[in-house]
């Protein structure tokens, strides 16, 4: 007798499982299945599960392929249930390539492909379903992002597209994706619009998507200018659909602890904050290349005035731009110094061929908040006082790349939870604004 043993959350339960289950169990005579339980799937980072762990099991079991179903809670159970079972094969999905390769040496390692097309169908009765996206453009963030995404619950990538058709070709083929040469086509099976292409472009792609009934989630910065970024939000609304702006570190736990501890009057009132992220690029890379629209204050800027929008708001009375530049007159390094009516003050840096100490300072007038670099990666801040022997420490869980707490976030809203509270529309249009000003003051009104 050949065992086989598989693994899984099978939350939403679609057809997806559905085929998996069927494929692993002709892989041999007798099929093990290990449902993982909600405290194990928080603990290694896999967010948004809905269904209970019983309805789970309950929905693996009626497709008739598991011969036993088994619990997995811990870190390690997979290599102790080989041996309890005297499994000969152990199979999932081909999204997880290489991640149990270290069980080839107890049995054999077999790695399923990923049904790439996922109906609602099966779900349609349900309030909350699966939600199919695609993703336009096939650059670093979009790579990072398809490994986030299968952390998190009630998300299926189906599709890619690239107006450089051999870039959304081998961007398909490495994460097992649909690629289409036009718009339409790629439209047409999906319900949300991943858009990770340049900055010039989010615009003219958000409106399509929109237009064609699709929600947005859109790589920072969303738009270079402020009407832009008010239509598309106007837009959203009228046809009821969702515009996201992706700047991961306002959906991270620790940021969200941060501005907790910020605002509980532990450090009386607040009255400065500075803000650093620099990082140096690569010469070759767009960032530095693109005279239009790279350089640091494109780039990084959303970063850094964040917790500056997020604690003093977006009424600033004055904003004014310092920049070192490189040959090709892109910013390499950009200092932004914000003054607002009540006489609080804001620095924020930013850089792509200098660097500093990135750190976020938020000072008040009973002690500072300090979170050493990366602070956009928000996992441990301190809070001193007066007395240097007085320190708070804090610490908050930050996973792989982040963009699975934006996702999560963002599935949340779809399904009617909390309205845009981690990024606001109204900071949103700030950011645009001065993205906008920074272009006019810098490039020469270009925008």
């Amino acid at each position: 007798m050949v065992k086989v043993i598989t693994y899984g959350t099978f939350d939403l339960f679609h057809e997806g499982h559905y085929r998996l289950l069927k494929r692993a169990k002709a892989l041999g005579d007798y099929l093990i299945v290990g449902v993982t339980t909600e405290t194990f799937d928080k603990a290694r980072g896999k967010l948004n599960v809905i269904d209970s762990l019983m309805t789970r099991i309950e929905n693996v079991k009626k497709t008739g392929f598991a011969d036993e179903i088994i619990i997995e809670e811990s870190v390690g159970q997979k290599f102790s249930d080989i041996k309890k079972y005297h499994v000969d094969i152990f199979t999932v999905g081909s999204d997880w390539v290489g991640k149990f390769d270290y069980l080839k040496e107890y049995c054999q390692v077999v790695y399923l492909e990923r049904t790439k097309d996922i109906s609602s169908t099966m779900l349609r009765e349900k309030k909350r379903h699966i939600q199919r996206f695609g993703v336009i453009g096939t650059g670093r963030i979009a790579g990072r992002f398809m490994s986030e995404a299968r952390n998190v619950s009630g998300v299926e990538i189906q599709s890619v597209y690239n107006p450089h058709p051999a870039s959304a070709i081998r961007f398909a083929e490495e994460w097992d994706l649909n690629a289409y040469r036009t718009l339409e086509e790629f439209y047409k099976n999906i319900d949300v619009v991943y858009i990770a292409s340049p900055h010039e472009t989010h615009y003219d792609y958000i409106k399509d998507a929109l237009n064609h009934g699709k929600h947005v989630i859109c790589e920072k910065p969303m738009v270079l200018e402020k009407k832009q970024a008010e239509e598309v939000f106007a837009l959203a609304k009228e046809r009821n659909l969702i515009v996201f702006e992706g700047i991961k570190t306002a959906y991270c736990p620790g940021f969200h602890k941060l501005l907790g501890v910020a605002c509980s009057g532990r450090i009386g009132v607040l009255k400065n904050i500075e803000a650093c992220f620099t990082k140096l690029e690569n010469p070759q890379h767009r960032e530095l290349v693109d005279t239009k629209y790279g350089g640091s204050f494109l780039e990084l800027a959303s970063y850094v005035l964040l917790p500056v929008l997020k604690l003093f708001g977006t009424d600033f009375e004055d904003v004014r731009f310092e920049t070192i530049d490189g040959d090709n007159g892109l910013d390499l390094f950009t200092k932004t110094s914000l003054r607002y009516p009540n006489g609080n003050l804001a620095t924020v840096t930013c850089g792509l061929g200098v660097k500093a100490e990135g750190r976020l300072l938020i000072a008040g007038t009973l002690g500072y908040i300090v979170v050493g670099a990366p602070w956009w990666k928000t996992s441990y801040f301190e809070v001193h006082y007066e007395d240097p022997n007085k320190v708070e420490k804090y610490t908050e869980s930050y996973l792989d790349f982040g963009l699975r707490y934006e996702i999560s976030d963002f599935l949340s809203r779809l399904n009617g939870g909390e309205k845009d509270f981690c990024l606001t529309r109204g900071e949103s249009i700030c950011l645009a604004g001065l993205m906008e000003r920074f272009m006019q003051e810098h490039r020469g009104g270009q925008t």
